[in-house]
């Protein structure tokens, strides 16, 4: 038992206690990846949870594809997850498993956009508007996103004023914490190079060799501010 509703959007660090091995939290949403192997295993599978969901009243994002079945669980009417994404996931997980159908959790990941920005409150309504995005509940006038889940969230960072040109929009490339050095070390055998470790486990800095920099973030330590 929890002594919050379904309308209350936990943290990451309540989800992790909630021990769901086959789920991983990236931007505000609880993701899954089965490894389906083939297209007709992905569609039974896809199905099975529809038919959980319209039972649950609650209903994830499912991404089909060769050869697996991508599940994005989020309460769109609160914007983060909920006790409602939990129970589902269990199922769904459940589901998974009685089909023989195995997670995947390393090949998560999730892409935001990220804006640095001395003014948070002059630029991100006309990105707003341009995009068609809503207002983020959990972090308004930082962060917009797609309610249909479709596009990547745009989060804007905190910078001095400064002059163009100099970079400003950058990725950030969300990953599971237990992935995320794989991936630095994967970039920087490309031919990248780290920036700044400074705020990890939340995020490093990575360039290319031209210098355009990027960030391989996790869930951990990461915040509104």
């Amino acid at each position: 038992m929890t002594d919050h509703d379904d309308r209350t959007v936990l943290t990451y660090d309540q989800v992790k206690e909630a021990g769901l091995g086959d789920w991983r939290w990236l931007v505000q949403a609880l993701h899954a990846r089965f490894a389906t192997g083939d297209f007709a295993t992905g569609l039974r599978l896809a199905g099975a949870i529809g038919a959980a969901a319209e039972e649950a009243g609650h209903h994830p994002d499912l991404d089909l594809r060769y050869p697996f079945l991508a599940v994005r669980l989020v309460s769109h009417d609160v914007g983060g997850v909920t006790d409602r994404d939990l129970r589902l996931a269990r199922r769904i997980s459940e589901i998974a498993a009685a089909q023989g159908v195995p997670a995947a959790p390393a090949e998560v990941q999730a892409l935001e956009l990220a804006l640095d920005t001395a003014d948070h409150a002059a630029v991100l309504p006309f990105w707003q508007a341009l995009l068609g995005y809503a207002d983020s509940p959990l972090y308004p006038g930082r962060e917009i996103f797609d309610a249909d889940g479709r596009l990547p969230t745009v989060w804007t960072q905190s910078t001095e004023p400064h002059e163009t040109p100099r970079q400003r929009w950058h990725l950030d490339v969300v990953v599971p914490i237990e992935e995320a050095q794989a991936r630095i070390d994967a970039a920087l055998a490309a031919g990248g190079v780290l920036v700044s470790a400074d705020a990890a486990p939340a995020f490093w800095v990575l360039a290319d060799p031209e210098g355009n920099k990027a960030c391989v973030c996790t869930p951990e330590g990461r915040s509104g501010e």
